[in-house]
């Protein structure tokens, strides 16, 4: 039977960068490897950031559109009874921030996928940095996401000191308990631990993670575990805008994101992220890429603990903004559109 990993976080975390580092030590051990970027209502911008690791060990499949929760449904298990026929040794599943873990679980149970896959790993990316000012909706889309998790892998671990991990682990804690769940996480870390393995949480540097450190991720298995569901849809209580050929120097983008990010009038903006072109000489940092007609391109990835702009060889003309009543007149006025 094909094994199945499921790769989740929250909007931001880090999902994308885990997996592209994921995906490498799978396919190291000699795996053949699937990969499904399952972002309901979305466009492909996750994809784009894995195009790299295509060829003979790696393949990228998705599964996008605005289509209803039982469309998407459908189009997920139509997708893995295809990814099924393709020999892979494992499958991982990259779904979006806002993602119902159940319906992951559900639909690996029914026929005929119970009789190909084999659930292997739930892998929780979370920031070391987490908002400790999240709302009821988001702390049970985290705490949904955490319940059944073999794993915390902590993102940005090497910029956060020991308290802000230690109040990341309290809070992770803190939503489990207001669910109802008897998880727990991280009990005897003490800010102490050098090796960064504390208890099912791995608070490590990413660039320093041993092959020892990715043996136990990807051994780490899932739990089983009993929460208490809350009265309202994820896809309801966050909004997604997408803004198209936007027009702005790389400098006024990165002073954009951070208004928007930062001013209330925004509403609760949790991330945003996307591909944008800028003229020759505009880019601060020089890499290997296309040009065209004078312009490259660049890719936002943005939450209030940090701001990345970077250079690619291509992307598509999106920028996207998520999170919880979102203004978008205002939105908009910072980004000039």
């Amino acid at each position: 039977m094909v094994k199945v990993d499921l790769i989740t976080g929250f909007l931001g975390s880090g999902k994308t960068t885990f997996i592209r580092k994921y995906a490498q030590y799978l396919m190291d051990t000699g795996n053949n490897i699937g990969i499904l970027e399952n972002d309901y209502g979305a466009v492909n911008v996750d994809m784009m950031l894995l195009q790299d690791l295509m060829g003979d060990n790696c393949e990228l499949e998705m599964i996008s559109g605005g289509c209803d929760k039982d469309c998407h449904r459908r189009r997920f298990k139509t997708k893995l009874i295809a990814m099924g026929m393709c020999g892979y040794d494992r499958v991982i599943v990259e779904p979006s921030g806002i993602f119902d873990v159940d319906e992951f679980f559900d639909i690996l149970h029914e026929e005929p996928l119970n009789r190909w896959y084999q659930i292997g790993n739930v892998i929780v990316i979370v920031d070391s940095k987490l908002e400790s000012d999240l709302s009821d909706e988001a702390d049970f889309i985290l705490a949904s996401e955490v319940a059944d998790a073999g794993c915390i892998v902590m993102s940005k671990s090497q910029d956060a000191t020991p308290e802000e991990i230690q109040r990341t682990i309290e809070h992770v804690n803190c939503v489990l308990e207001k669910v109802h769940c008897s998880r727990r996480f991280g009990k005897d870390f003490d800010g102490s631990v050098e090796a960064g393995v504390t208890n099912n949480v791995i608070h490590k540097n990413w660039d320093e993670m041993s092959k020892e450190d990715f043996d136990r991720i990807a051994s780490c298995g899932y739990e089983m575990a009993s929460y208490r569901k809350p009265e309202f849809e994820a896809e309801d209580a966050f909004t997604s805008l997408y803004f198209m050929n936007v027009k702005m120097a790389e400098k006024e983008l990165r002073e954009a994101a951070e208004k928007i990010l930062s001013d209330p009038a925004c509403g609760h903006v949790f991330r945003m992220k996307g591909f944008m072109r800028v003229d020759d000489g505009e880019i601060s940092e020089k890499a290997d890429q296309t040009q065209e007609n004078g312009q490259h391109w660049i890719e936002l990835n943005a939450t209030k603990n940090e701001i990345t702009i970077r250079p690619l060889h291509v992307g598509q003309e999106v920028l996207i903004v998520i999170g919880e009543g979102l203004q978008e007149d205002k939105i908009k006025s910072y980004l000039k559109i």
